[in-house]
């Protein structure tokens, strides 16, 4: 089959995307708009530039005839970075979908969609009337640290008065103890949708997935009846160490997984880090809260004595004889 009527199609589903659709690209997640259909192009726009970029009918074709020689499944991380937007359009065509998890781009006969299609515009920002408070410990716990730090000038601490270091301090653990849970969770569905060391950025940064060794050593006859095959005396590792089996690796023909247990395990970790975008975030929303009026700076300060009352219960500290009447007389 010629490219002319599967062309002609993909630019007729382009068109009629809504004008305020973001779409994604299959791997580094980077959204992007179409500008403009044209008869052998079609222009695109990522919504974090200004400049333009034309995807040629030509390089679509090539993409076309790779998914064809694939038995209609092609990878699409064998496509360079910047190729990346020529998958997600093609993927406007009826017969042709991107799996994102699988890092695929098929064809078939059944009409799918596309999932990296998304009906609201990136660059508008959420109506802030419409935001819910999400029902997370670290959230709360955040909030009441914020207010915290906002009272007393953590700039210097040796000026802080003892009790407001105590909730300082107290605030501060409460948020990394459940931060940290909560980035597990995130962790564990981000594995899901990385591909081994490909970054992907959001918008205050990037991250990859990344592969970790993990050593234990197996049991310890079976560790010092290694060794002493190797020529290594059972009493220099009466005991068995870590540091003292590395040394002894050093001067032996043995090799990691004869004493160690190694299994790899994969993790996300932290690739960048965008502060100048984080304190834009942070100031619009200290701008926000300075142009509070009305009823919503009346709803705003309750909410702030709510937030103080609790502090007061979180931190409030309780003489040993209180302690011992309030039991006594329970």
């Amino acid at each position: 089959m010629t490219f002319g009527p599967t062309w002609n199609n993909l630019r007729d589903n382009v068109e009629a995307l809504k004008s305020d659709a973001t779409l994604v690209t299959p791997l580094s997640r980077k959204a992007f708009a179409i500008e403009d259909v044209q008869e052998h192009r079609v222009l695109i726009q990522y919504r974090d530039g200004d400049e333009t970029i034309p995807l040629q009918k030509d390089q679509f074709e090539t993409l076309y005839e790779r998914v064809s020689e694939s038995q209609g499944k092609f990878d699409v991380d064998r496509l360079p970075p910047d190729a990346e937007p020529y998958a997600t359009v093609l993927s406007l065509h009826p017969r042709f979908e991107v799996d994102d998890r699988a890092g695929t781009l098929t064809e078939s006969e059944q009409s799918t969609g596309s999932p990296l299609v998304e009906a609201q515009s990136g660059s508008e920002e959420p109506d802030e009337t419409e935001r819910e408070e999400p029902d997370l410990d670290v959230y709360a716990d955040a909030l009441l640290l914020i207010d915290a730090l906002e009272r007393h000038d953590v700039g210097s601490l040796e000026a802080v008065d003892t009790p407001a270091l105590v909730n300082i301090y107290t605030l501060l653990s409460d948020v990394q103890r459940n931060a940290n849970d909560l980035r597990k969770d995130v962790r564990s569905v981000l594995l899901d949708r990385l591909h081994h060391d490909q970054p992907v950025s959001g918008q205050f940064g990037s991250i990859q997935r990344t592969t970790r060794r993990n050593r234990s050593l197996k049991d310890a006859e079976l560790v010092l009846n290694a060794f002493e095959s190797a020529g290594i005396e059972r009493e220099r590792l009466t005991t068995v160490d870590s540091s003292k089996v590395d040394e002894a690796l050093e001067v032996t023909e043995l090799s990691e997984s004869d004493v160690y247990d190694i299994e790899p395990s994969e993790y996300v970790r932290k690739a960048d880090v965008d502060e100048q975008e984080k304190e834009t975030r942070l100031q619009g929303l200290k701008d926000q809260l300075e142009a509070t009026e009305g009823d919503e700076a009346d709803e705003l300060r309750e909410e702030i004595e709510e937030l103080e009352d609790r502090i007061a219960e979180l931190t409030e500290f309780r003489s040993g004889r209180s302690f011992h009447e309030s039991s006594a007389g329970g």
